[in-house]
């Protein structure tokens, strides 16, 4: 096997990244890490350097390869390292650039180690961490992070060398619900008055809802879109990561990829909230509006996913990274995993021994949020994977 680096993820045929996408994730498609490329989202001038790996064998085959990038800052990650770097800093050493393999601007779990079919899976793995790790040594660069990994990627990570950090989100699960009435008759009583309460207020507000995929969106419909997205970024006083030219590229691209739910008063839009889809999983996004409307978010970003998941028979709704009020609306805790290399001894224990204290912490706090699911005590709800998964 031999492994070369792309600065560009178009310099390898769409047909054979994406043959090495065995789930068909979204965010790991060649189009998608290509439309980000090309409308200016990821490069250089954003601190996202591509900076793919492959893995082939000696006939040019492409046995493996990571979505990865050369990182000089820590923003869109989710996973919060600025201590890290100024602890770096303070110890007068530099800890930019870092190696990234995950999707940028994307939460959400899914390979990082891709393996071809028909390769021997758990060596192929094991060699592409150890790429990773050979590549940040002879650059002396001073990490390398893999993000949101799935636990086959994690284990893998861990025994090559990596540190495992978890945390929480609050995914949503279909449990073969026939409608979303079915889905509700799970709450509580109290619980689902106010479900039901927010959603009438919303129908009361004469707010309709068109649901559009990726080939029903027009350029002039997505700036419309885009605009309101990007009002919920500058009222946290940051500018969106994205841009209207990858979500126009992407319907294009990638149609059936794409969600949007469009809430309408009359004839003009309201809000937005700006979902993917795999053939399994709803991805929540993006959300913006006009102005306030009572309960609007909750019923267009939570909802109006639940019922498009149980019509299209999908059976994850992973709405975005924290907001424990998700718990209220039927999202349940799930643990989520990053892995880091740290080059640096000294601080790699140090690290370490935080690491160790944060997972019981989460492990605690999900179960603590758990108790507050709004579902009947007579439902047999799966129970709370633990963290901690040391050899």
């Amino acid at each position: 096997m031999r492994t070369r680096f792309l600065t560009s993820i178009n310099r390898v045929a769409a047909a054979q990244w994406n043959a090495l996408n065995a789930t068909q994730t979204p965010f790991l498609r060649h189009e998608f890490l290509a439309a980000l490329e090309d409308t200016g989202c990821v490069g250089e001038s954003t601190g996202w350097i591509p900076h793919h790996l492959l893995l082939e064998d000696d006939s040019g085959e492409l046995r493996g390869a990571a979505p990865l990038f050369l990182k000089t800052h820590s923003w869109g990650e989710f996973v919060f390292d600025w201590s890290w770097a100024r602890a770096y800093t303070q110890a007068g050493l530099e800890y930019y650039p870092k190696l990234v393999s995950m999707t940028p601007f994307t939460p959400a779990t899914s390979s990082r180690l891709l393996v071809a079919p028909g390769t021997d899976e758990a060596a192929t793995r094991r060699a592409l961490a150890e790429a990773i790790i050979g590549h940040a040594q002879q650059h002396s660069l001073s990490s390398a992070h893999a993000i949101f990994v799935t636990d086959c990627d994690r284990d893998v990570l861990r025994d090559s060398g990596f540190m495992l950090r978890q945390d929480c989100q609050f995914h949503w699960h279909n449990r073969n619900f026939a409608s979303f009435e079915e889905f509700l008759a799970t709450f509580r009583a109290d619980k689902r008055k106010k479900a039901l309460r927010e959603r009438r207020r919303v129908r009361e507000g004469g707010v309709t809802y068109r649901t559009l995929s990726g080939a029903d969106i027009t350029d002039s419909l997505w700036d419309v879109i885009f605009e309101f997205s990007a009002r919920t970024f500058a009222m946290h006083g940051n500018e969106h990561y994205l841009n209207a030219a990858f979500f126009k590229t992407l319907s294009r691209v990638l149609p059936d990829a794409v969600m949007v739910k469009l809430a309408m008063l009359q004839d003009t839009p309201i809000a937005t909230a700006i979902f993917f889809r795999s053939h399994d999983t709803l991805y929540g996004r993006y959300w913006g509006a006009a102005a306030n409307f009572d309960s609007l978010h909750f019923e267009t970003c939570y909802f109006q996913g639940i019922e498009y998941c149980i019509e299209q028979g999908l059976q994850h709704f992973e709405p975005g990274t924290q907001g424990e009020h998700k718990v209220a609306r039927g999202f349940e805790p799930a643990t989520t995993w990053s892995a880091h290399w740290i080059a640096d001894p000294r601080f790699r224990r140090a690290i370490d021994s935080y690491l160790r204290e944060e997972r019981d912490a989460i492990d605690q706090y999900a179960a603590n949020v758990r108790d507050h699911v709004p579902f009947r005590k007579d439902m047999e709800l799966p129970a709370l994977v633990p963290g901690n998964p040391e050899p």
